[in-house]
């Protein structure tokens, strides 16, 4: 076949070979961030990198495409190490998340900073269980001294830290810095652990005694996950979301708890706690609606989490695929909170996305409560839990990880190859 653009210097054949051959360069995935290996060069960061380690942050961080660590080297560490052990597993990585900075800051990117400051946010902050701007670090860089500092947005909190040296440099995806002292975020106590013991509670024995919740003990006995949340007890405490006995027998015939695995089957009753303690009142005036659980700190960031929100005077939860209202309190007293729930609450991680249950406006709810308020998936709804809220519990670029990455990656490939086309073909 001729060609019909003799001044080309580009064939059909060639132009096709060419596409194809940058669709397959551009949309290479890029590779992980594999923060233990980056640090595993440096002894004097050995005890830092171990309780990343030994926590879920450093497989949190291989989902990241871009990020600022503030390592603490070993002297520095040591001071505060009998208090990091003696914090809870979500404590103590909720501490490491707080040295854990959403974008990539360069040397040269610190030393431009104000002395009045920039906020940045940390991975702390995706959790819902920093209040307001809390889990974000001011840093401040003094031009006279070439110091920089990084402490807790509270304006009067003394500096948590200085910027020692830059450790390991990858441009544009990963800076690691040390650190003179570990980050302590604001309202965040080291000694909690210490100075207030667990509850001790037998969640089976108070919830086969609230009469209403035999099916939801049951599983929680049967699965051994309610001795996990027993050892969770301390710290910041935990809030249960039980449904009724009611709630499980009006689940719909093509939802079936105990046909999944075992492993999916702890999931989905870890999607009913919050690892914080809230009272009632706390869950009517909740700062972030949308909330982690703790089968997000199983599953990854961003996944797993609940909307929580006042509706009609009820506390509304909403799982994008179930609709449901706290319909009476178990058990209060800090650090446990229990509240019976009038649906089960289905992920729509293992569930799909479609709607499945929905509370009927002027249902009666069994256990004598509130009456369920009237819920509708809405599109604001859905925003929230699919997308980024606009509160700063999920900033911008919170969810950038490696297939969004990709995926922008392949688009602003498609983009440019339909420019190639067009140009081949004005040729």
């Amino acid at each position: 076949m001729a060609n019909k653009f003799p001044n080309s210097h580009f064939t059909p054949t060639s132009l096709l070979y060419f596409l194809l051959l940058f669709s397959s360069i551009t949309t290479t995935p890029i590779s992980a961030i594999n923060i233990t290996a980056l640090l595993s060069s440096f002894p004097d960061l050995s005890d830092f990198a171990s309780l990343l380690s030994s926590s879920s942050v450093a497989s949190d961080l291989s989902h990241r495409s871009s990020l600022t660590l503030l390592a603490v080297p070993n002297p520095y560490l040591s001071v505060s190490s009998d208090l990091t052990r003696r914090l809870s597993p979500t404590s103590r990585a909720d501490l490491l998340r707080y040295h854990v900075l959403l974008e990539y800051l360069s040397l040269s990117d610190l030393r431009r900073i104000s002395p009045s400051g920039k906020l940045v946010t940390t991975l702390l902050q995706t959790t819902g269980r920093a209040t307001n701007n809390f889990g974000s670090v001011n840093i401040t860089h003094d031009p006279l001294t070439d110091v920089v500092s990084v402490r807790s947005p509270a304006p009067y909190l003394p500096s948590n830290a200085t910027v020692l040296n830059l450790v390991k440099n990858l441009p544009y995806n990963v800076s690691i810095f040390a650190v003179n002292s570990l980050l302590v975020p604001y309202g965040f106590d080291l000694m909690a652990s210490e100075t207030r013991p667990p509850l001790g509670l037998n969640i089976t024995k108070a919830l086969i005694d609230g009469h209403n919740f035999n099916v939801a003990a049951s599983m929680l006995s049967a699965s051994g996950v309610v001795e996990e949340f027993e050892a969770d007890e301390g710290g910041a405490g935990i809030t249960l979301f039980v449904p009724t006995d009611a709630a499980f027998a009006d689940l719909p015939s093509n939802v079936r708890l105990q046909s999944l695995p075992a492993d999916k089957k702890a999931v989905v009753l870890k999607f009913h706690v919050l690892h914080s303690y809230y009272p009632l009142g706390s869950l009517e005036s909740i700062v972030n609606p949308v909330q982690p659980t703790l089968a997000t700190e199983d599953m990854g960031a961003g996944s797993f989490t609940l909307n929580i929100s006042k509706v009609n005077g009820s506390v509304a939860i909403d799982t994008a695929i179930v609709q449901a209202s706290v319909t009476q309190t178990v058990f209060d007293q800090n650090p446990v909170a229990i509240f019976g729930v009038s649906k089960v609450l289905l992920p729509r991680e293992i569930f799909g996305k479609n709607p499945v249950l929905t509370e009927k406006p002027g249902t009666p709810v069994s256990s004598g409560g509130a009456q369920p308020p009237e819920i509708a998936l809405s599109p604001d709804n859905s925003a929230g839990i699919n997308g980024s809220p606009s509160h700063l519990s999920y900033p911008p670029g919170f969810r950038e990880d490696m297939r969004s990455e990709s995926a922008t990656i392949g688009l602003r490939s498609m983009s440019l190859a339909l420019c190639c086309i067009g140009l081949y073909v004005m040729v």
